[in-house]
């Protein structure tokens, strides 16, 4: 194996470039990424680099002198606009074309935008880019709209809260996060929301944004001199499809990212894939899943053997409040609670049958760490050792382990 090309150097394509040289492939190693930046990762994006306390380098995956050590053939600024599986090509945007023995898609995902009048008005977060330009509007507005309560729109109320900018969401659910969060954790973020100075406004649709503002469908404008869009990603799968690999919502893999062509890997946001701790099918939008799928990815292209997937596991910071969740929390679980998340400092424990599916925990990161190993290992446990503040989770989930 003379050469692999990789297609997205975001998170997930800098780490199999990474895990691929750390694992001692001598080969030739081309990395493809649309955006002028080398590998970075995104969740700084919408808290620190936002707000203007970090710098966008301090995203980089790599120091300068590590980047050079990996001798790899970056081209940023570059977009692959076909793929010729049968001469085993990628074919670039001004037409250049580079051999691959083996490829790897890193291509990840785009903002969704608003179908409605004026939806080019929103702003989105996304790149590097996006961070840049919504902070330099946020400095100079006083009224934001934020379309779509999940965990971006979230994260951005945060961002404008703290710099005094009057903030509205508008989620067309019932909830906020509906797709991501149990109910509990649901009202949870509503509440914090709320007590900051937060407008919400669920069960609510946009009909239009204008100059006055946001239109809702009932009528109502809501005045704004910022709008920013959240509602949702949408994976670059259009080269894959085009090349004829299997796609629905991502593109198609096992757990180590392998396509329906055995020489062309998947991994990160694009990837849809069988998750056996979850028992369905998943796409996850995650850090840890970036880089966990691409180390998986780099061991199944030189014929190691890779591990089960983790449990899922997710974080956010809100108003100095860290919320992790692992796991899932299925609406129908039991849910024990331990300290007291409503007031920032506890978890939530999901249970099914006796055993511990998920958790999710606020300023708790002790509880989290333990309330892992009980998942991982599929172990029961009642309710009560996780209700009770007295009991040390770290030992026992240790005097649990086989």
């Amino acid at each position: 194996m003379k050469r692999i090309v990789i297609v997205g150097a975001g998170q997930a394509g800098g780490w199999v470039a990474k895990a691929l040289r750390d694992n001692g492939f001598a080969g030739g190693i081309v990395l493809i990424g649309e955006e002028a930046h080398p590998p970075h990762e995104r969740p700084p994006l919408s808290k620190d680099v936002l707000l203007g306390r970090a710098p966008a380098s301090s995203t980089y995956l790599f120091r300068d002198d590590v980047l050079r050590a990996l001798a790899l053939d970056f081209r940023p600024s570059c977009r692959v606009r076909a793929i010729d599986l049968r001469e085993r090509a990628v074919v670039l945007a001004d037409g250049g074309r580079i051999a691959f023995d083996r490829l790897v898609l890193a291509t990840g995902g785009r903002p969704a935008a608003l179908p409605v009048p004026g939806g080019e008005r929103a702003l989105s977060l996304r790149s590097i880019a996006d961070a840049a330009a919504l902070r330099e509007r946020m400095l100079a507005a006083r009224r934001l709209v934020i379309v779509g309560g999940g965990w971006i729109g979230l994260e951005v109320a945060c961002a404008a809260r703290s710099l005094r900018l009057d903030t509205t969401i508008i989620e067309a659910a019932d909830r906020l996060c509906r797709r991501a969060a149990h109910p509990v954790l649901s009202r949870c973020l509503r509440d914090m929301h709320a007590r900051e100075g937060v407008e919400l406004r669920l069960d609510a649709r946009i009909a239009a944004i204008d100059d006055e503002g946001v239109r809702l469908a009932d009528g109502e404008c809501l005045p704004a001199d910022l709008v920013v869009a959240g509602v949702g990603m949408i994976p670059n799968t259009e080269v894959a499809q085009a090349a004829g690999l299997p796609v629905d919502d991502g593109i198609l893999t096992t757990a180590n990212g392998q396509t329906a062509d055995p020489g062309v890997f998947a991994c990160g946001d694009v990837s849809v894939y069988h998750h056996p701790r979850l028992g369905r099918r998943v796409r996850l939008e995650s850090w840890e899943n970036a880089q966990n799928q691409a180390i998986a990815c780099a061991n199944a292209l030189l014929g190691q053997p890779g591990a089960e997937p983790a449990a899922p596991w997710f974080w956010s910071d809100q108003y100095g409040i860290n919320i992790q969740i692992v796991g899932a929390l299925p609406i129908d679980a039991a849910i024990v609670t331990r300290g007291d998340p409503w007031a920032g400092k506890g978890s939530w424990h999901a249970v099914v049958d006796g055993r511990l599916v998920g958790v999710v925990a606020l300023n708790a990161a002790r509880d989290l760490r333990a309330a892992r190993q009980l998942i991982e290992a599929r172990l029961k446990v009642d309710g009560s050792v996780l209700a009770d503040t007295s009991v040390d989770l770290r030992a026992f989930a240790a005097a649990k382990m086989p």
